[in-house]
């Protein structure tokens, strides 16, 4: 599974850096609108989190995914992560850090594309899709599963 898993990762990055490149040189003078007044592609330079939360705290929120990475990587390496479920939510969680420390190490800012203008969302991107993904796959993998597995396997 750690093979896929690298896999998986670096074919999620790849997406997520791919999409940012052509937002870069496609939307920077003009969004995309794709139905008028509910959702466009547009070029956004995030300085923060969601709403622009943090904004310009870079060295906070590099600092934020590499502690995040490690412990995944520390449930991955002790093995604390019982199903496929569980290892899934954690890929996608990488993925999606690593797609947005590299925006900020890289531009000091973070590239977002999608934007739904029918509500007061963030513009985001396909890191953040990952992000958010893998967190509810994450919750819904230790409220339903995790206590279960670890059970099966002695550890609790």
């Amino acid at each position: 599974m750690l093979i896929l898993s690298i896999i998986a990762i670096v074919v999620l990055v790849s997406l997520d850096q791919f999409v940012k490149y052509l937002t870069v040189t496609h939307l920077m003078l003009k969004p995309i609108v794709l139905i008028e007044n509910i959702f466009e592609l547009t070029y956004v330079e995030n300085k923060g989190a969601a709403w622009s939360i943090l904004e310009n705290q870079i060295w906070f929120f590099i600092l934020m995914t590499v502690i995040i990475l490690a412990l995944i990587a520390y449930a991955f390496y002790k093995k604390m992560i019982y199903t496929k479920l569980g290892q899934i939510s954690l890929v996608l969680i990488c993925a999606g850090a690593i797609g947005n420390l590299i925006d900020r190490i890289t531009h000091g800012y973070v590239i977002d594309m999608f934007s739904f203008k029918l509500i007061n969302f963030p513009v985001f991107n396909v890191a953040d899709i990952c992000i958010v993904c893998g967190g509810i796959l994450f919750v819904y993998y230790m409220m339903f599963q995790h206590d279960k597995y670890a059970e099966k396997a002695g550890k609790k």
